[in-house]
């Protein structure tokens, strides 16, 4: 008769340490997974806790502004990478822009002593470094010492744009609050709502429309021109700027000015005036005007607007009398 093995529990013995060291294991790698690096780690784990399509950038930003990561949608044939930005665009190719899906989110710290309020471009650019696009956002009511942080959409690109994989603050300005223009679609405890348009420039004539509405309740009468303050980038008085009343001085070649006269306007009803200019350069130094402080009419509340009045050496900046408005 075959005699059995014989069977030996020490082997079973050992089992059980193995498996109690083995679960220890398990536990204490589990316990090392749940750790989360801080908001200030910048290693190899915080890197690594990123979703793949988010980009840490580091920006030194301008005036307080600076983009702190720039989301990029996976790649797709319209966002495709272009070996140059030299690209032709076919009839056949021709369709509806598309949301690039590029996010970018930022933080506007203000220094300052008062509370501004901000106007901010951003460029979303492509590998090379070419601009693909710029938007615009303004951030409204940033108290001193204060920090807003925001995001802003690269929004629609045509079909066959070169994809958007960098972004930057290209130009910061920024105003008092108390004096900033008012937000569309509200209306300043006065009742009236200045504003200055994006500008016209040909052969080195520019104009910039100013719009008057009266969004309050009551008739509001201006008569001749726009009050005007020129001010530099620290919001400081411009010396040497004729101010003139009218563009004649300035061309004759637009169209000549209505005399200036009273003129009321009725709750929802608005007018335009203008600022004309050239930025001709000859001798001496070019002067650049960022900002210029606007009241419709002597005792009104300021605005200031960012036009950025690149007047070269000419030493004149032409205005045009209120006009009522079209409907």
């Amino acid at each position: 008769m075959r005699r059995r093995a014989p069977f030996h529990r020490p082997a079973l013995a050992r089992t059980a340490p193995l498996l109690s060291a083995l679960a220890a294991t398990a536990l204490l790698l589990t316990a090392c997974g749940t750790e989360r690096a801080g908001a200030g780690n910048t290693g190899a784990d915080a890197d690594a806790a990123e979703p793949p399509s988010a980009t840490q950038v580091d920006d030194p930003g301008k005036d307080g502004v600076r983009i702190t990561r720039l989301s990029l949608p996976s790649a797709s044939p319209s966002l495709s990478p272009t070996p140059t930005r030299s690209y032709s665009v076919s009839a056949d190719s021709l369709g509806l822009a598309t949301d690039s899906g590029v996010v970018a989110d930022y933080e506007v710290t203000n220094n300052g002593t008062e509370t501004l309020t901000y106007s901010v471009v951003f460029t979303f650019m492509s590998d090379d470094g070419g601009a693909v696009t710029s938007q615009t956002s303004t951030v409204r009511d940033v108290g001193p010492g204060k920090t807003v942080r925001g995001t802003v959409r690269a929004g629609e690109l045509p079909p066959g744009a070169p994809r958007v994989t960098r972004a930057k603050v290209l130009e910061v300005t920024k105003v008092p609050a108390s004096e900033a223009p008012a937000e569309p679609g509200t209306c300043p405890a006065s009742g009236i709502r200045v504003s200055a348009d994006a500008g016209d420039a040909a052969m080195g004539l520019r104009v910039v429309g100013l719009r008057l509405d009266n969004c309050g309740t009551r008739d509001y009468t201006v008569e001749g021109y726009p009050l005007l303050k020129l001010l530099d980038n620290e919001r400081k008085p411009v010396d040497g700027i004729k101010i003139l009343d009218g563009s004649s001085e300035i061309t004759t070649g637009a169209s000549p000015d209505n005399q200036p006269r009273p003129i009321t306007l009725k709750p929802g009803e608005s007018a335009t005036a203008g600022l004309v200019w050239r930025n001709t350069t000859t001798s001496g130094t070019p002067v650049n005007v960022p900002y210029v402080q606007v009241r419709a009419k002597a005792g009104a509340d300021p605005v200031t607007v960012t036009p950025n009045l690149d007047l070269g050496t000419t030493g004149k900046l032409g205005v045009r009398p209120w006009e009522k408005a079209e409907r």
